[in-house]
C-alpha cells in the first residue's frame, strides 16, 4: 500500500499546477495539500491503479484535494455500502468534492435513491446539499433510481430550501428542481405549481427563482 501511495504522490507532483492551487486557496478551498491538478489529469492518473476499497479509504482520509477525488474514482461502486456512503458524505467539505463523489460513486450504487431520501431530511445543510446534488445527477443520467425517490418529500424540501440563507444549499435545491423538471413536461409543471406563490413574493430572489424555472422549462410564454 505504501509503495502505491508513493507512486500516486509522485504522479501528483509531476502534474502539479501551482497557479491553480494558489487560486483555489485564495477562493477558500483549504487542504493540507493541493496540487492544482485538473480533473481530466486526475482521471488519467486513476486509470494507472487498481480500484479497491482499501486504497480508496486511505486516499479519502487524506486532506489532499487530488487524493480525495481519486478516492471517488477508485472505490468500486459495487462494494460501497449505505453505511460507508453515510460516513463519506459527512466528510464532503466543498462543492468540487461533492460533485466528484456524486458523479464518480454515489450515483452508481443501486441504493442511490435511499441516499437521497435520507440526506435531504438531514439537519446538516452540507448533507442536504449533497442529497439535492445527487438527485440532480440521477435526473441528468435518467437513472431508474429517480422513480424510487420520495419525490413529494424532495420537492417540498427543495422549495423550502430555496429560501435558505445558504447560497450553496439554495443553488443545489434549484438544480435538483431544474434537472428533474427537464425529464418531462408534467414534472416541470408540478415544480412550477409548487413555486407559483413566488410570483407575488416581496422577495426579489424568489421572483428570480420562479423566472429561472419558467425559462428553464419553456413555460414563460
Amino acid at each position: 500500500m505504501e509503495s502505491v501511495l508513493r507512486k500516486i504522490r509522485t504522479d501528483l507532483r509531476l502534474s502539479m499546477n501551482g497557479i491553480v492551487a494558489t487560486s483555489m486557496r485564495e477562493k477558500g478551498l483549504n487542504y493540507r495539500m493541493n496540487f492544482g491538478v485538473d480533473i481530466l489529469k486526475i482521471k488519467e492518473i486513476s486509470r494507472k491503479y487498481q480500484p479497491g476499497t482499501t486504497l480508496a479509504e486511505v486516499l479519502w482520509k487524506e486532506d489532499v484535494r487530488e487524493m480525495k477525488i481519486l478516492a471517488t474514482m477508485l472505490y468500486p461502486p459495487a462494494s460501497l455500502s449505505k453505511e460507508i456512503a453515510d460516513r463519506w458524505v459527512m466528510d464532503v467539505s466543498n462543492q468540487e468534492i461533492r460533485e466528484q463523489a456524486c458523479r464518480n460513486l454515489f450515483q452508481k450504487v443501486f441504493f442511490a435513491d435511499a441516499l437521497v431520501n435520507d440526506w435531504i431530511k438531514n439537519e446538516d445543510e452540507k448533507i442536504r446539499t449533497t442529497g439535492y446534488w445527487l438527485f440532480a445527477r440521477l435526473s441528468i443520467i435518467r437513472s431508474e433510481s429517480v422513480k424510487r425517490v420520495d419525490v413529494n418529500l424532495l420537492l417540498g424540501d427543495a422549495v423550502r430550501d430555496l429560501k435558505s440563507e445558504s447560497l450553496l444549499l439554495r443553488q443545489s435545491a434549484l438544480n435538483a428542481l431544474k434537472f428533474y423538471g427537464r425529464i418531462s413536461l408534467d414534472k416541470a409543471k408540478n415544480i412550477v405549481e409548487r413555486v407559483a406563490t413566488f410570483e407575488n413574493s416581496g422577495n426579489i430572489q424568489e421572483k428570480e427563482i420562479l423566472d429561472q424555472l419558467l425559462f428553464e422549462f419553456g413555460l414563460n410564454n
